[in-house]
């Protein structure tokens, strides 16, 4: 798995923060969408008597495949010469391999290395082990940590990138509840860093303001708004 020695970095991608620009994602009528309206901060926790490791490891895939589809429903616009970079918002994501050398991607080329790379993990039995008695390697929660860090670039590509074309497809309340889901989740068991998600804290605080629960937008131009066009170098 030589995928894990490598990582991604984010830079500054060089444009002037998008202060300005309207963030349909944002909007009331479009965050207020959800295909349920479950409490995912119950729908997280971890069940009495299920094992830490095997939770992390169901839900994890569950997200992958998740994470995986709904970037497949916006995949045709996502090419090589519409997202030259993998962009968010005002930050570029870089992926190294495990040499540590910067590969120069596509926005496309990037989600295929995360694909790939977490199918290969996701797979592999000495890792997310299946059969009876095998046991989860020591190393188990730090390498969710990173399948999550790289899944959360994907779900926030698509709202900086393709939110248009979800909208149009009527698939923004499906995207709004993985993501809802999603973070909650890493929230619960501390898989995110903070400053990773901080791109998208405009976002987050408005989808999961209400414990994720649907209707929740009336805060659109909340408080996060600063945090997304004030990246750091990482």
């Amino acid at each position: 798995m030589d995928w894990l020695m490598g990582k991604s970095k984010a830079k500054p991608n060089g444009k002037k923060p998008a202060a300005e620009e309207k963030k349909a994602y944002l909007e009331p009528e479009h965050a207020k969408s959800r295909i349920t309206d479950c409490e995912f901060k119950e729908l997280v926790a971890l069940p009495r008597e299920i094992d830490l490791n095997e939770w992390l490891a169901s839900n994890t895939t569950t997200f992958f495949h998740h994470v995986n589809l709904q970037y497949s429903t916006v995949s045709e616009f996502c090419t090589g010469e519409a997202c030259q970079t993998m962009a968010v918002c005002n930050t570029q994501y870089y992926w190294y391999d495990e040499r540590g050398k910067k590969v120069k991607c596509t926005a496309p080329q990037y989600v295929d290395f995360v694909m790939s790379s977490v199918q290969k993990l996701v797979t592999d039995e000495d890792v997310f082990p299946t059969r009876y008695g095998r046991e989860f390697p020591s190393s188990f929660e730090a390498l969710v940590k990173k399948i999550c860090r790289y899944l959360f670039h994907v779900l926030a590509h698509i709202y900086s990138s393709h939110f248009k074309e979800t909208l149009a497809l009527e698939l923004h309340g499906h995207l709004n509840t993985l993501y809802v889901h999603f973070i909650l989740f890493a929230r619960e068991f501390n898989l995110l860093d903070p400053k990773e998600t901080a791109v998208m804290d405009d976002l987050t605080e408005v989808l999961c303001s209400s414990g994720g629960r649907g209707g929740g937008g009336d805060g659109a131009s909340g408080g996060g708004a600063g945090a997304q066009n004030h990246v750091k170098e990482r």
